[in-house]
Parts: C-alpha cells; sequence; structure tokens
C-alpha cells in the first residue's frame, strides 16, 4: 500500500513542522513564558521571529501554501532551527523542489546492474558488499555480502531490501546489539531521499508498506530526522560466525541510476577479520539476482 500523496510544498511545511516541535525554546536562547505550551518545541511565532520573516510568512511555509522561500530566507530558518550540516542540506533540496513543477512521477530507476560491477563485488571477497538502489534494495552481491545480513537470503530476491530486514524480519534485532540506533540512521537516509524525490513509486511503495507494517518505522518516520551517510564502524553478533565488529563505508556508483556500492572491512590478524574470512568460507553462491527476475 502506497502513502498519501504528497507535494513537494508539503514536504518542506512537514519538514519545518517537525524541526520546530523539536526544538525546545531553551536551547535556542529563549526563557519561556508562564503557563501550559499547547505545542511542544517552539511556537510558530517565536520561530519567525527568530528567522527575521513575518508570522503570516512562515505560517504559510508551514502549511504548504508558501513554495519559493528565497536562500536567505531558508538560511535563517536553518540557523534558527540550530539543523546540522545535513539538515540544512536537505532544507535547501526542499526548498528548491518545491519551487519546480513536476507534472508526473517519475518512473522507477532499473535494477539491472552492470556486469563490471558484479565483477568488482567478486574481487572484493573476503570482504562482504554488496549494491544497493535508492530505496535501499539488495540488487547484488558477494556471498559474505548477503550472509552477513542473517536470514536475508530466505527472502524471494526481488524481496530482498535492507530497510524492510531491519524492521520486518525476525533475525535483524538480534543481529545488531544497537538495532535503534541502525533503524533510526536508516529512516533517516529514506527521510532524506524520500523528501527530494516524494513522489518517486519505488520509495513510495516501501515506505507505504512500513508504515502499515511496523509501528516502529512509523513512530520514526514522523519525526522527519535526516543525515547523512558517514563511514561508521558496526557491531554484529551473527548467528553463524559469531562476533564482527567491523568497518562501513558507502559510496555513490557513476554511471547507475542512484546506486550504491556498500562494503565492510576489518584489519587482517585481526579475530573480526578472521570470522569475516569465515563468513566469506562458508556463506552459500546467490543462486539468483533481482535483475533476472522480470522487474525492471
Amino acid at each position: 500500500m502506497a502513502p498519501e500523496q504528497h507535494t513537494a510544498g508539503d514536504e518542506l511545511a512537514r519538514f519545518l513542522r517537525a524541526r520546530r516541535t523539536q526544538t525546545s525554546p531553551q536551547a535556542v536562547g529563549l526563557t519561556p513564558g508562564h503557563g501550559v505550551r499547547r505545542t511542544p518545541g517552539l511556537r510558530r511565532e517565536e520561530l519567525a521571529t527568530l528567522a527575521g520573516v513575518s508570522i503570516d510568512y512562515y505560517t504559510r511555509l508551514e502549511r504548504g501554501k508558501e513554495t519559493r522561500p528565497g536562500p536567505g530566507v531558508i538560511d535563517a530558518l536553518a540557523r534558527a532551527l540550530q539543523l546540522d550540516d545535513d539538515e540544512h542540506h536537505h532544507l535547501r533540496e526542499l526548498a528548491v523542489r518545491a519551487s519546480r513543477f513536476a507534472p508526473e512521477p517519475p518512473p522507477p530507476p532499473s535494477r539491472t546492474v552492470r556486469p563490471h560491477l558484479k565483477l568488482l563485488l567478486e574481487t572484493m571477497r573476503p570482504n562482504p558488499a554488496y549494491i544497493v538502489s535508492r530505496s535501499m534494495d539488495m540488487l547484488a552481491w558477494n556471498p559474505a555480502g548477503l550472509a552477513l545480513y542473517a536470514g536475508l537470503a530466505d527472502w524471494p530476491a526481488t524481496q530482498r531490501n535492507l530497510a524492510r530486514y531491519l524492521f520486518l524480519h525476525p533475525a535483524a534485532r538480534e543481529l545488531f546489539p544497537d538495532w535503534e540506533t541502525q533503524v533510526r540512521g536508516c529512516v533517516a537516509r529514506l527521510r532524506a531521499e524520500a523528501g527530494t524525490n516524494p513522489d518517486a513509486p519505488d520509495l513510495t511503495s516501501l515506505v507505504g508498506e512500513l508504515l502499515l507494517k511496523s509501528p516502529d518505522f512509523a513512530k520514526l518516520w514522523e519525526r522527519y530526522e535526516v543525515i547523512g551517510r558517514k563511514k561508521i564502524q558496526k557491531t554484529f553478533h551473527h548467528p553463524t560466525v559469531g562476533h564482527l565488529a567491523l568497518s562501513s563505508q558507502s559510496m555513490n556508483l557513476e554511471g547507475t541510476p542512484g546506486q550504491r556500492l556498500g562494503v565492510y572491512t576489518a584489519e587482517p590478524g585481526t579475530p573480526d577479520h578472521d570470522a569475516m574470512l569465515l563468513l566469506d568460507l562458508t556463506a552459500p553462491a546467490p543462486a539468483a539476482r533481482p535483475d533476472r527476475a522480470k522487474t525492471d
């Protein structure tokens, strides 16, 4: 089930509203007055004053009625809300998109992975590596890249999606000791992608499914957090090879429709590297690839 369709102006409005209600008066140097505040976080008039815009103008922004804020207004709102660099960049992208007219949703990107990229995955062994779409569909992988996500291979190839795995696969909470941190980052990345492509069918379909099936996803989705992709270390409690602490890196693949390469590494000679070697040796070779199915 796809979520309700929203315009780009609506997306800009929802982001501003979410950030405003999660920003306390004390955090921006304001002293709350006496009495009960009906709204958590900043009031509209407080944010408008901090940003140097009229209350009427800001109200139109937050209601999706004003879709052409200038760069100066966007920067002023970002400062007032104390957005970090990633959030500020996302707000700018939302404003740019809100000012454009998109007559129809774009088609979903191709799921086809080029042969030389599949070969690249094989050359990375024993490091777990895979290629995902912008909506986190697993499009190609080497043996350890799939086996690292315990139980994911049990799903049909076209259903293998990292966001779906984190929220809906029963093994995910056991695999990640910091599951709450992992899912928060996952939702934030999807939010950032969906914010700039709100009508993309691959994204709206995935989000709609997770909103319907996962209360945890729905709660995080409403928070409207966006973050960038950063090199991080992830810890796994894998049912086959035990504990692994691996460095994670992802990167855009040039000349592809938004595909990204993800790879994990460990320092040679460490127990983590030994466990990674064992994972690669014991992982079965993939029997099918999603791009071989008629899904394009």
